[in-house]
């Protein structure tokens, strides 16, 4: 159960973190309205909070959830911006979260 805890914990920070990232881009690259900018604070403050609460040392939290936000920006990638990830698109994201569940669960020294 701690591992499905942390792995939502990860997927709601990554999504915080390119909502509040997306907005202002909106706003700047796609004609969007000033008012984007009111919730893209909130998300990144919401973002900022989300890192506080996972559950290990913030280096190593940082590093695994690297591997969470690439897979989520995908995801983003494809279902927003309406570009289907490739098969290296793919690869690199499986490679990253090999990567994110060998930090989050390997042996401690």
């Amino acid at each position: 159960m701690f591992i499905i805890k942390t792995l939502a914990l990860f997927l709601l920070t990554a999504l915080a973190e390119i909502i509040g990232c997306y907005l202002p881009y909106r706003w700047l690259r796609k004609d969007g309205t000033a008012w984007l900018l009111a919730p893209a604070v909130l998300s990144l403050a919401l973002f900022a909070w989300l890192l506080s609460l996972h559950p290990t040392a913030s280096g190593r939290v940082y590093a695994a959830y690297g591997g969470v936000y690439i897979s989520v920006a995908l995801i983003w990638l494809w279902r927003v911006d309406g570009v289907r990830p490739g098969a290296w698109d793919l690869v690199g994201v499986a490679m990253c979260l090999l990567g994110m569940a060998i930090i989050m669960l390997g042996a401690r020294t």
